[in-house]
């Protein structure tokens, strides 16, 4: 039996909180009009306020909770800008220059954030240190192996893969079957981001109205009316970037939208000697199993930061926090019975197409559907929904744009299926990986 883990004093709220808290600020008076309305926050809203801003509009920016205080601030900080269909699966379903572009806009997409954070002069633990992606099981080898050719011969990604007798130059573990090393993928503190990106719209003269609900928008004669509890404020244009966190904004979106829970803890800090030996390249590190981890060491080096899918079938804190503690000492038998500091989770929007989406209907602009990649996705398509607004329809191109948005049969926004389906994938990997947890 794996020995519990310290739990005295345990946070459940994000690590990434000691550093950028969420700020209380009390709810603002809702301004009478302005150019474009924006719910939402987070990277999307407030990447699309700072744009349109900075292109002479008046922006109200609405969140029914605290400005970033959803997934924004509560994701693991890996900037991969992933999309969850390989790509010889997507070269199956679109063909290959389809493929390659979508892949391709996902590299841009990487790049810009990058900019985005050196050109506002944003402090947030940025590093390009690659991403080391873990086999499950040697079929899953084989396979990362077949997609790397692919993706280095049509878009000369330089990932590289890693056999198991050579994986702890990568990372300190027997327990994958090697793996593959993406050189394009950083790791980024995603609260410090975000709280860069809200100062720069605020100085830009974006007005933010937090902890304020939006409960319908209505459109009349071309202008936009969101309502909220406290008033209602009318905008020539309208933007939606709520993802996981979609609630009655409009039926229409939460019909296509699928919240699923994910956690994360973070382990006290460790001795250097030992970060050294489980993380050497101090890469951003996923897996292969239906019921995927990701994890990473914290921006300083000291601790690891870790995360998954497990646990996402109960909304017990401590259940939670064990699923994942068990992964970890799975991975690293060193750390068993390490001191946990931190535990705490949110909503990932998940698409039934398992694709981002930024679409307009109704008139009302949408970028959301991150589907668990949204530190990259989420400014991308704030930016790229801002851009739609101003009529540039050049920085507005975008493969995500062009697709139709699908919904299911009865589904209404309630999830009722997601345990049914974690506890489905947990039986798979049992059976497909042998693991207990």
């Amino acid at each position: 039996m794996t020995k519990p883990p310290q739990t005295e004093n345990l946070k459940l709220t994000p690590y990434w909180w000691e550093t950028a808290p969420r700020q209380a600020h009390g709810p603002a008076d809702i301004p009478g009009s302005a150019d474009v309305g924006i719910v939402g926050a987070g990277f999307a809203g407030m990447t699309a306020a700072l744009t349109l801003a900075r292109a002479g509009r008046k922006v109200v920016v609405f969140d029914a909770m605290r400005a970033g205080e959803g997934a924004s601030s509560r994701n693991g900080g890996i900037c991969s800008g992933n999309i969850k269909i390989s790509f010889p699966a997507m070269i199956e379903k679109f063909g290959l220059e389809m493929a390659k572009s979508i892949f391709a806009e996902g590299r841009t997409a990487r790049i810009t954030l990058s900019k985005l954070i050196e050109e506002e002069n944003i402090d947030c633990g940025f590093k390009m240190v690659g991403r080391f992606d873990g086999a499950n099981h040697p079929r899953d080898y084989d396979s990362m192996g077949r997609e790397t050719d692919l993706l280095n011969k049509h878009l000369d990604f330089g990932a590289y893969m890693v056999a198991k007798d050579q994986q702890r130059a990568e990372l300190g573990t027997d327990f994958y079957q090697g793996g593959r090393v993406r050189p394009d993928i950083g790791g980024v503190q995603p609260a410090e981001l975000h709280q860069g990106i809200y100062e720069r719209a605020l100085e830009a003269g974006v007005t933010v109205i937090d902890e304020t609900a939006v409960t319908g928008i209505t459109r009349d004669t071309g202008r936009f009316s969101l309502g909220t509890a406290r008033g209602s404020l009318k905008a020539g244009a309208c933007i939606v970037a709520t993802n996981g966190y979609t609630d009655q904004v409009t039926d229409w979106l939460r019909r296509r939208i699928i919240p699923i829970p994910s956690q994360i803890i973070a382990t006290d800090t460790l001795d250097p000697a030992l970060m050294d030996r489980l993380m050497p390249k101090r890469h951003m590190v996923g897996d292969t199993r239906n019921l995927y981890n990701y994890y990473r060491p914290s921006p300083d080096g000291t601790r690891i930061v870790f995360g998954g899918r497990r646990g996402a079938d109960t909304d017990d804190d401590m259940q939670k926090c064990m699923h994942l503690y068990r992964n970890l000492v799975e991975i690293f038998p060193e750390l068993e019975g390490v001191r946990l500091t931190h535990s705490w989770w949110g909503y990932t929007g998940y698409t039934f197409d398992f694709m981002p989406h930024l679409t307009v209907h109704d008139g009302i602009h949408y970028a959301t559907g991150f589907c668990g990649s949204g530190v990259v996705w989420a400014p991308w398509l704030g930016r790229k929904a801002a851009h739609m607004v101003l009529g540039n329809e050049a920085e507005a191109q975008s493969f995500f744009a062009r697709d139709p948005f699908p919904s299911r049969p009865f589904y209404n926004g309630k999830p009722w299926f997601v345990p049914y389906v974690i506890r489905w994938y947990g039986l798979k990997d049992r059976f497909m990986y042998g693991r207990k947890h």
